[in-house]
This record gives C-alpha cells, structure tokens and sequence, in this order.
C-alpha cells in the first residue's frame, strides 16, 4: 500500500513547516499510517515531502528496515543516546538525540498531531525547534479514503466477523428456555459466555478485539452498555462485534439484533421500523453527498413515527439517541462521520450504517453494516442476514 501523501505536503507549505512528526507506538493509527511499522513501544517518524525516516531502538532496527514504508531508518545509538543518558538522564538524553535526528534532515520546524507528548515537544522546543500542534487532522482525513489494498483489509476482517456473529447466533438458537432464562448445557448462557465464543472464533480467523457488546433487554437500552449476566427470552439482545486484523490492524464493525422466542409487538415494530432506516440511508449513500444528509433520513422515519432523535431533541434519553454511522479502518471509529455535520462521502470511504432505538422499558433494537461508498453508490460488505427471531 502506497498511500497519497500530497495532502499532507500541502499543508506543511500552507503552514510553513519543514516536517511531520509523530512520537508514539503503532497503536497511534496516525504513527502506523505514516511508517507502515508495528512497534509496541515508541517510535519517532519524520515525515517530509522528500522522505520518510524513522528513529527507533536498537530493538527495532532490522525490523523496522525490513518491514516500514520508510524511506531511511536510524537508530538511537547513531546519536549516542546510552552515553547522553547516563551523563543527562532519559529525558533530557532523548531530547539532544531528537534535536540532532532533526538537524540531520534540516528540519528546524514540525507540525504533530494534536495529541503529541508534552515532554518530547517542550525538549525540541527548549532546542530551537518550532513544534505547532495541527488542527486539520490531515493524515485522519486522508486515511478516510481507502485503497483498494485496504478495502481488502476491510473485507477479511468483516469475513471474521460475520463468523463470529454466527458462532454468537448459533448459542441463541442451540440454547433452551428454562423459567425465561436461556439455558445451554445445563448452565445460564449469558452475556459473558457468548462474547467468549465470539472472541475464540474471531481467534481462529486471525483477528481480536479489546471489548464487545452483548446485551439484553434494559442493558441493551444503552447503546454502549457491553451486556452481563444471563440472557432472557423474548428480549432483543443486541451482539455488535468490531473486530480488528491482528496481520493488517484493519477494523470490521458489524451489529446485529436477536430474540429467542417470541418478540413483543413493540420490539417487532422497532426492528422492523429500524430495518426500513437502514435500508432508506443505504439508499442515500452515494459520492457527493454529506454524511449529515444520510443521518437526516434516518432522523426523518424515526421522527414521522413518533419517535424522538437527538437532531429533534439534543437532551433525548430515549428514541435514536446516537449519529447513523463512522468511518472504519485502522480505527474502529475515524473519519467521515454519518452524523449532524458529517463530511462529503467520497469514493473508497469506508462506513457503517447503524441506526438504532431503545428505552429502558422496552431494550434497545439497533441494524448495523459496512459499506464501502463507490463511484456510482456503495458496495455494502455486510452479507449476514438480518433478522429478528433465532
């Protein structure tokens, strides 16, 4: 993958900066989308118009060499930083080394991230050297148009995922009713047991995630309420699973709504009014228009049924209390927003659509998939069925 960087080039001249500068681990999306480097403890990456380097340990240099996107690689030891640390201590030794990494590239001013470490930024400063804090956020705005290498990415972790949803969906169906409490192999299935059998699966298809969401009946009244205890029957019990690639670090993002047994009359007309939603701003995704947009027709079926929203009421505790989607790649949630103010959608943007209502008194009902947006529309990425009784 050889993302376009130009972007980025135009902002260091609009802003007069010699360089992009990133300290962080790869967790930092921004540091691995600039480097192409995995590294679990921090690393300096120096992007400028003519290259790309990086400074690393010791540790990481025959890696970093063999596996980043850089164009040079440096370790610390070329700036004597052991001798530097036992004659200054750790932070001031790491500020002269970063000072002369910089000097080696005639860069004397960097634009960073937003979120850059103080520490690192007041040393640089302390040198001579002009750190100013973007705000555009030019490389999250870039990473929301993805290759068609990402795209790949997308698909393989979205594979893993509709896996592990059916893993999840197959407890449900498998599971007796035992008092109003599902019941598998002897035991209560509960929330816990199935995100575990959704991790194991993603597991074996070579993906993981920190959390999920499994949650019944009132829990799943809170959109982000991960779910515990012992699922019910006839309650909706929502399993919203977004898995991340441990091989690319590419996201999936993929919800989904049950019930075991017999759904009220209410829940029935939830699902099937939240199913319309979804399909209505499916239909409104193409190139051109704002994500703001999609979010309206989705705001409009819920509001024409009686249902409140957020864009009617910014307090609403209940009704469609959250925006109608994100973007997802590195980050399970980035750039653009399907939400109030939310960007032009452009081709190779990468989306959810997940509209939802819920109300302590009733549960929670919430349909989500991932689109990528084409040239003439969308492709959507999302092949699980929907539906409601397992």
């Amino acid at each position: 993958m050889d993302p376009d960087f130009s972007r980025l080039d135009d902002l260091l001249a609009e802003e007069d900066a010699d360089g992009y500068l990133v300290d962080d681990t790869s967790h930092n999306s921004t540091q691995k989308y600039l480097s192409g480097f995995d590294a679990h403890d921090p690393f300096v990456t120096l992007y400028t118009p003519e290259r790309t380097v990086l400074l690393v340990s010791a540790l990481e240099y025959g890696r970093a060499k063999k596996q980043s996107r850089a164009d040079e690689v440096r370790r610390s030891a070329d700036y004597d930083y052991r001798e530097l640390r036992a004659e200054y201590g750790p932070a001031e030794a790491k500020a002269r080394v970063h000072a002369a990494f910089l000097a080696d590239y005639d860069v004397s001013s960097v634009l960073t991230p937003e979120r850059f470490p103080l520490g690192p930024a007041d040393g640089l400063r302390e040198r001579d050297v002009t750190v100013t804090p973007e705000e555009s956020d030019r490389v999250t705005e870039i990473r929301a148009t993805k290759t068609e290498e990402e795209r790949r990415h997308v698909r393989d972790a979205q594979a893993a995922n509709e896996e592990a949803m059916r893993a999840a969906e197959d407890l449900l169906v498998a599971a007796e009713v035992d008092d109003g409490v599902l019941v598998y192999e002897g035991e209560p299935l509960t929330s816990e047991r199935v995100k575990e059998e959704i991790e194991v699966t993603l597991l074996r298809h070579g993906c993981g995630l920190d959390d999920t969401i499994v949650a019944c009946g009132a829990d799943a009244a809170d959109p982000h309420d991960q779910g515990s205890g012992p699922l019910r029957a006839d309650e909706a019990i929502i399993v919203d699973i977004f898995p991340r690639s441990k091989t690319t670090g590419y996201h999936a993002d993929m919800t989904r709504t049950f019930v075991k047994g017999a759904p009220s009359d209410e829940i029935r007309e939830w699902f099937d009014l939240t199913h319309e939603a979804l399909d209505a701003a499916l239909d409104a995704l193409e190139p051109g228009v704002t994500g703001e947009e999609v979010h309206d027709v989705v705001c409009d079926i819920y509001e024409a049924a009686g249902h409140d929203t957020l864009r009617a009421n910014p307090t609403a505790e209940t009704g469609f209390i959250h925006s109608t989607g994100h973007g997802v790649g590195l980050d399970v949630h980035e750039l653009p927003r399907i939400a109030p103010g939310g960007e032009e959608l452009k081709p190779g943007h990468v989306v959810t659509v997940e509209p939802g209502l819920y109300d302590p008194s009733v549960g929670g009902v919430r349909i989500e998939d991932i689109v990528v947006v084409t040239e003439d529309g969308y492709e959507n990425l999302t092949s699980y069925p929907v539906k409601l009784v397992v």
